[in-house]
């Protein structure tokens, strides 16, 4: 029995057909989401009026909420800002008022409703010709990113594994943008922010797969394409699920514990590093086949002078070496299980 088929555990890539009618079927849901609702840009992008106010002792949000609400501002958007005694109060443009008329009006609402002494620490104003440049140059980054990740994959590996990253990435990006247009969550520069650290996580277990994918190729023997490819996800399986979780850990941690500043931010790295773990192990991989990638793509070509058998000589050398691992496990598990039945029999 061969290395491949003892390694062999999971047919991901026997299901590698389904996982892209099912990445199809969400992507056309998130751009159904942008095109229906669109993304709740924050006044990072749409312009606005910033302001931080401080109370003498601590208050709380749905109160604020509520004063503002009453006082016309149901856009408002109120949250702690650094401790519970701060507020920092986030007011999409009025037409006819300037940031100093909206929190004179602020100020009278919410004194108006609490006889503590409110102090106006600062108001800042977000011009909407700021939020248009902001936002374009958010989507170029993003666009620069993935143009970088292309360039790099082709150069490593080859440019069936490039177009298959970039596939996963704009897959990952995609979906975590119709999350957001479809819970309407506030779009602002952290959450662009995290989308491109999704791309960062994201790349990082492709390429992991993508390493062992080649390594794979270089010294199985036999198996086709999508056998060896198979071997390399279930091999890297286990790195990927204890990567995952442990990132998700603190992610959930600052997502329900964090406060509003950073729930935008913490729920796009969720989605992300979920989707992302996701587009690695079908995504990446399934396009990557679907171009016809094979073991000659990824074997080096041989260099001037230097004699073939010298290059069949380092395969099997690789191959040999690989084999031996394999028996140490064999040989490693068969006396662990030894160790055990002679303590049954004694028992």
């Amino acid at each position: 029995m061969s290395e491949m088929t003892m390694e062999k555990q999971i047919d991901f890539m026997g299901k590698r057909q389904l996982a892209l009618v099912f990445s199809a079927l969400l992507i056309i849901a998130s751009f159904a989401g942008l095109w229906v609702k669109g993304l709740n840009f924050g006044i990072d992008f749409t312009g606005g009026t910033l302001i931080e106010l401080s109370y003498p002792q601590s208050v709380d949000l749905a109160e604020v909420r509520n004063d503002l609400a009453d006082a016309g501002y149901d856009e408002a958007v109120a949250q702690h800002f650094g401790s519970a005694t701060d507020v920092l109060i986030r007011i999409a443009p009025r037409e006819g008022m300037n940031s100093a008329q909206l929190s004179n009006q602020v100020m009278d609402a919410l004194e108006a409703s609490t006889e503590e002494s409110i102090t106006l620490r600062r108001v800042e104003f977000v011009g909407p010709q700021v939020g248009d440049e902001l936002t374009e140059d958010g989507a170029l980054a993003v666009l620069y990113a993935l143009i970088g990740v292309l360039i790099y994959v082709a150069l490593r590996f080859e440019w069936r594994f490039s177009v298959g990253s970039v596939a996963a990435l704009v897959h990952d990006v995609v979906i975590t943008l119709g999350v957001f247009a479809w819970t309407q969550t506030q779009f602002d520069l952290t959450v662009l922010a995290a989308i491109l650290a999704v791309i960062g996580y994201s790349l990082n277990d492709t390429i992991v797969v993508f390493d062992r994918v080649r390594e794979n190729f270089r010294t199985m023997r036999e198996g086709e394409p999508v056998e060896v490819t198979n071997v390399a996800v279930n091999q890297m399986l286990s790195r990927t699920i204890m990567t995952s979780l442990t990132t998700l850990l603190v992610l959930l941690a600052l997502f329900f514990l964090g406060g509003e500043i950073i729930h935008g931010f913490a729920l796009a790295l969720i989605v992300g590093v979920v989707v992302g773990t996701y587009s690695s192990t079908y995504v990446a991989s399934a396009i990557a086949l679907v171009m016809g990638v094979s073991k000659e793509d990824l074997m080096k070509a041989p260099k001037e002078g230097v004699d073939n058998e010298q290059e069949e000589a380092e395969l099997q050398r690789l191959f040999l070496e690989q084999e031996a691992k394999r028996e140490a496990r064999e040989l490693a598990k068969a006396h662990r299980s030894g160790k055990k039945t002679d303590t049954e029999d004694e028992q």
